[in-house]
């Protein structure tokens, strides 16, 4: 069953005595024992599971709803896939020296067509895709053909002075149409009505009201801001998706191919499923490794959740729980480095920094989001007396290794490469090459030509949807800096605040995750950061620290109600209510929510200053101060608390939350208090 192997959600019942848990049987009398050392049995439950991950993504992640193609069209579009990774392979290389703004329209123009190609028109729900084929080509042809067009007028406009004739004009309008069109397909309705209401009130901005209120532009005016300027699609934001975004997809879609995320969760497994609540921190631990390399929240959750969700409700975790706690591990993995979503790279850019000190900013606030999530997990689990799986029933990690071990060799090359400064795009070619060519030491990782041809066309299809989202959101970017919204809303924030830090924070924090909703994080990030961090730094708050504030909301609004992508998708698969898993993964990811406040108030954590000793101390405080906030809402440390120690932890937790000598010692005090009341009354009841 070869080409089930790199399937993600397929490995763990592998590792699991059928005898005593059925694999998803409604014949409870059938039971089979499975071989840990069986490859052959190992590969039939691959394939079962894959089938089963494949439906939860079409049904559950918008972005993986695509047209089963078949003979010439099924080829079409592997042509066009394959044209697109190899043209982008090409650019990374030391002989790629396309000039910036034609490498882009080429980018859009391949990326266009292939959504044309691969994502009906509209998905019925009742599950049936809509198309009409001659539409789809039409649409497809023009992208691409509009798009060449722009490479070859883009010298000629600049020396004009951006003066478009009538081609241009006609051309600037199909391009505006189709990357709207392309960006309703692929991401959603909304990724098509906000770039619309931005225009409108671009246009309509001398009649509106108020602090709305602007001069107004011309039609003409928006279309060469929206096409031939380097403010709107063809901006920053897909600039950043076309040198480095894309090839990071690619580079996941190859180590998908080998196998790797196998090595990630039978890792995770090993690592934490025998503990209090196993397959709820197994969650955590396999969605923070797949987060990393995935560009979707909610198709992290299908993945990963396919076999943990099943397994804790198996546990004894209800399905609401299990749902929400899968949305939150899995909503995590996007503000993970090494690559966040993707928007790490457009961050990297917008601060005007290496990629390299976007890591070191975030990967301390990372590390406590997976803290917060894990201490949540582990006192639920301890209140409820959930347990876990026994040792002799999961993998063990030196097996794992000895199989794939050699796979990790790339993703530490291009950890290493990009700390050592070398360009994003540059570091993840190289660790492509080195991909393939460590990936052939053993056979069950060895790439032949077809799944090469299958790596290059999954990371196409993979990194379409972000590539088109960065050109729908440029165009927003574009309507803010010509309108100044984005100097309008800070100041609206700024006075509603009085000038408090808290409350500009809040406020902020709010109008992230209203304006992330129902976006992939890496377009959530640019709206959000477009808008929203200009009230931060007028209170002197770090220009990073704005922005990775503004990226963990962006991020957390897939799983905040109304539109929950993300919890949506938990939901799904667990059988449950979306608006209980939704509101459920709120109260587990409570703690989540805190960390940007515990970011800013202490810069430490981000390593803006300190020294190492500061660094270490302000760390270890914020991780006590989870504990206690976890406690607190919980109501559980190592028995069940008093309503008073519940407030008291609560208070431990905002002391040492807040940056400062005295308010830790408080903080831990308190705790420490809370602590001894518990343990005497733990020997008073067993006295």
């Amino acid at each position: 069953m070869e080409g089930h192997e790199s399937d993600p959600s397929a490995y763990l019942y592998a590792y699991i005595d059928l005898e005593r848990r059925p694999l998803m049987s409604e014949n409870k009398e059938k039971k089979e024992s499975v071989q840990v050392s069986s490859e052959e049995n190992r590969g039939v439950l691959n394939e079962i599971e894959m089938l089963d991950v494949e439906e939860n993504l079409k049904k559950y992640d918008s972005e993986s709803v695509l047209t089963e193609n078949k003979g010439i069209m099924a080829r079409i579009v592997t042509v066009v896939a394959l044209i697109l990774s190899i043209y982008q392979l090409y650019l990374a290389s030391p002989w790629g020296t396309v000039p910036s703004a034609k490498a882009r329209a080429i980018h859009l123009g391949f990326v266009t067509a292939l959504i044309f190609l691969n994502v009906p028109i509209y998905k019925r729900k009742d599950g049936r895709l809509i198309n009409f084929v001659p539409w789809n080509l039409l649409c497809a042809v023009l992208a691409l053909g509009c798009n060449i067009y722009l490479y070859g007028r883009i010298d000629p406009l600049a020396a004009s002075g951006n003066v478009l004739n009538q081609t241009d004009f006609i051309v600037c309008i199909i391009i505006v149409l189709l990357t709207l069109l392309a960006g309703r397909r692929s991401l959603g309705a909304i990724m098509c009505a906000l770039p619309i209401l931005f225009l409108l009130y671009a246009y309509f901005g001398a009649s509106l009201p108020g602090i709305l209120h602007h001069r107004g532009f011309g039609f003409t005016r928006l279309l060469k801001q929206m096409v031939t300027s380097s403010e709107g699609i063809y901006g920053i934001p897909l600039g950043v998706s076309c040198s480095t975004i894309f090839l990071f997809v690619l580079f996941g879609a190859f180590l998908s191919e080998t196998g790797l995320s196998e090595l990630f969760t039978n890792i995770a497994m090993a690592i934490a499923g025998d503990r209090d609540g196993g397959p709820a921190k197994v969650s955590i631990v396999a969605s923070g490794f797949l987060g990393m390399i995935n560009g979707s929240a909610a198709a992290n959750v299908v993945t990963t959740g396919a076999f943990t969700i099943p397994l804790m409700k198996k546990l004894g975790y209800q399905n609401h729980f299990a749902g929400a706690v899968e949305s939150v591990a899995s909503t995590g993995g996007q503000i993970m480095p090494p690559v966040m979503g993707a928007a790490a790279f457009i961050m990297a850019e917008y601060l005007g920094v290496s990629y390299r000190t976007i890591i070191i900013y975030a990967i301390i606030p990372a590390v406590l989001y997976y803290v917060a999530l894990w201490i949540n997990v582990d006192l639920e689990a301890k209140r409820t007396g959930l347990k876990g799986y026994p040792k002799d029933q999961l993998p063990k990690i030196m097996v794992e290794l000895k199989l794939r071990g050699h796979m990790l060799i790339p993703v530490v090359l291009l950890i290493a490469l990009l700390m050592m400064n070398y360009s994003a795009s540059y570091a993840c070619f190289l660790s492509i090459v080195a991909l393939v060519v460590v990936s052939s030491l053993k056979k069950n990782t060895r790439l032949d030509p077809k799944s090469l041809v299958k790596a290059l066309e999954n990371g196409a299809k993979q990194g379409m949807s972000v590539a088109i989202a960065t050109a729908v959101c440029g165009m927003i970017v574009g309507i803010v800096n010509m309108t100044g919204i984005g100097l309008q809303l800070a100041n609206i924030i700024i006075k509603a605040s009085g000038g408090s830090l808290f409350l500009t924070m809040l406020l902020t924090m709010i109008a992230c995750v209203i304006l992330g909703m129902g976006m992939p994080t890496s377009a959530a990030y640019i709206v959000a950061a477009t808008v929203a961090t200009g009230a931060m730094t007028s209170l002197d708050v770090p220009k990073a620290a704005a922005h990775l504030f503004v990226l963990y909301y962006a991020a957390l609004s897939a799983i905040t109600p109304p539109v929950a992508l993300a919890s949506y998708a938990g939901a799904g698969i667990a059988g449950a209510s979306p608006n209980k898993v939704g509101w459920t993964a709120v109260r587990i990811g409570l703690l989540a929510f805190v960390i940007p406040f515990i970011f800013v108030y202490s810069p430490e954590l981000m390593m803006l200053k300190g020294t190492p000793i500061t660094i270490g101390w302000a760390f270890v405080t914020a991780c006590v101060g989870c504990y206690c906030l976890g406690g607190a809402m919980i109501g559980y440390l190592k028995t069940s608390l008093k309503f008073y120690e519940r407030i008291a932890l609560l208070v431990a937790a905002i002391c040492l939350i807040v940056s400062g000598t005295v308010t830790d010692a408080v903080g831990i005090v308190l705790l420490a208090g809370v602590l001894v009341l518990e343990r005497l009354r733990m020997k008073k009841s067993t006295a």
